[in-house]
């Protein structure tokens, strides 16, 4: 038998929220097969079984905040479902070689049939709380009491398939439930025909509820403590610039198709942009600081954080020494970190540790955005949508390709001007490239 516990990720990280169950009790895993999911304020990822076996027993409901080291879940050898049941039919088999048992049973019987009787309704109500074993919160459990609603019977619509108040709101709006259906029949008869014709009336459609309420993710959550502490903390200012990309457009254009075939994997713009950002660190470290109490923290690291969208949020995970490594290194960090943060597979010391950010909200066609500096830091480049545009070069208008950088950062340490040579040194490396890929 092995004990699952709640992983320590994450020297800081003192508990996790368990999301959601991929096993349930009796299915067999392998060892180091995901077993289930959990949010920490640092990263949502998938926990492995600690050894291969049946999950016999399951310690800790989704949604439940775990401390760290507890245990949630067993792992037992073999199948635990298929030892449990000869066990129980021997201990069924035991009374068989004695009759006076047998008898002693049936007379039993007899005293348990007054039980139900006695509280016929408040116990089956109860049972069905019993018998429903999905995460409810205690309103929702209170209002399908009141109304006499199975919960078995209502479809959850909230996260990992939770009942939401809505959805019991939505089955009360359909009609009364089938429970109170008899005691309305019985009551027909002794009704005059006017008020037989007239109940129809109240058939008429349900009027659906104008609001759904449902419950933040444990991610989105975290995502807005974070924003609202970073407001809070930083006096945000945003610098925005326009930069000539054609000569990164037309670098890219040529080396893409033989980039992908020796790596395997695409060339974008942001491994260009990033290390454009790199030098303009390394001319303006004040820019890769960070803020504790009244010092001030220069980071010798450059550690890039690049700003990954998921299905139900944000994550920002992190480039070690982006200023060791070229176009090929940092493309290649960028699609690995970004590839496993949407499969929920990043290590919290993966979105620690960041002295600096890059968000591309280009990628969705944005122009340009202000976006929140990623505390502790002091300053995020946004990077805007690279587009063809008519532009003027001395007397004449070309077609360039142009995009805008726009750089958010803490005017508590750095002021309008430098933030405006720091970008204007990013443009310049972009303009100017010369350097070969291949």
């Amino acid at each position: 038998m092995a004990d699952v516990v709640m992983p320590q990720m994450g020297e800081s990280i003192v508990e996790g929220t368990l999301t959601k169950w991929l096993k349930k009790v009796g299915d067999k895993v392998e060892r180091d097969e995901p077993l289930f999911e959990i949010s920490t304020d640092k990263v949502d990822t998938e926990i492995p079984s600690p050894a291969a076996g049946t999950l016999t027993e399951i310690l800790a409901q989704e949604g439940d905040t775990v401390q760290v080291n507890a245990v949630v879940a067993r792992v037992g050898e073999g199948d635990g479902a298929a030892a449990a049941a000869p066990a129980a039919e021997e201990k069924k088999e035991e009374p068989k070689p004695d009759e006076p048992p047998k008898e002693e049973a049936k007379q039993e019987e007899p005293k348990e049939e007054p039980k139900p009787a006695e509280a016929e309704t408040p116990a089956e109500a109860k049972g069905d709380e019993e018998e429903f074993s999905g995460p409810v919160s205690p309103l929702v459990r209170r209002m399908a009491r009141e109304n006499n609603i199975d919960l078995k019977t209502v479809k959850g619509t909230g996260a990992g398939g939770r009942i939401t108040r809505a959805d019991l709101e939505a089955v009360i709006g359909k009609g009364a439930p089938a429970e109170t259906a008899p005691a309305a029949k019985a009551e027909e008869p002794a009704r005059p025909a006017a008020e037989a014709k007239a109940e129809p009336a109240p058939a008429t459609k349900p009027v659906p509820p104008r609001t759904r309420v449902e419950p933040m993710s444990i991610m989105r959550a975290k995502i807005a403590e974070h924003m609202i502490h970073s407001k809070r903390t930083s006096a945000h200012v945003t610098t925005v610039h326009r930069v000539d990309m054609t000569k990164i457009a037309q670098v890219r254009a040529k080396a893409k198709d033989d980039f992908q075939q020796r790596y395997g994997f695409g060339l974008t713009f942001l491994p260009f942009i990033t290390r454009a950002a790199v030098e303009a660190l390394r001319q303006f470290p004040v820019v890769n600081a960070s803020i504790e109490g009244t010092n001030v923290l220069y980071h010798n690291e450059v550690n890039i954080g690049i700003a990954v969208a998921l299905e139900n949020g944000l994550i920002v995970p992190v480039i070690r020494g982006a200023d060791e490594k070229n176009i090929v290194g940092l493309q290649r960090s960028i699609v690995d970190l970004a590839s496993r943060a949407r499969s929920r597979q990043l290590k919290p010391d993966e979105v620690q540790g960041g002295t600096f950010s890059i968000t591309n909200f280009g990628s969705f066609g944005s122009l340009f955005a202000t976006p929140v500096i990623n505390q502790p830091q002091v300053a995020i480049l946004g990077v805007g949508a690279i587009e063809k545009a008519p532009v003027v070069i001395g007397d004449a208008i070309a077609i360039r390709s142009m995009a805008y950088l726009a750089l958010t950062f803490d005017h508590r340490l750095i002021d309008g001007a430098l933030a405006d040579q720091f970008c204007q040194k990013v443009k310049a490396v972009l303009e100017s490239w010369s350097d070969q890929i291949l």
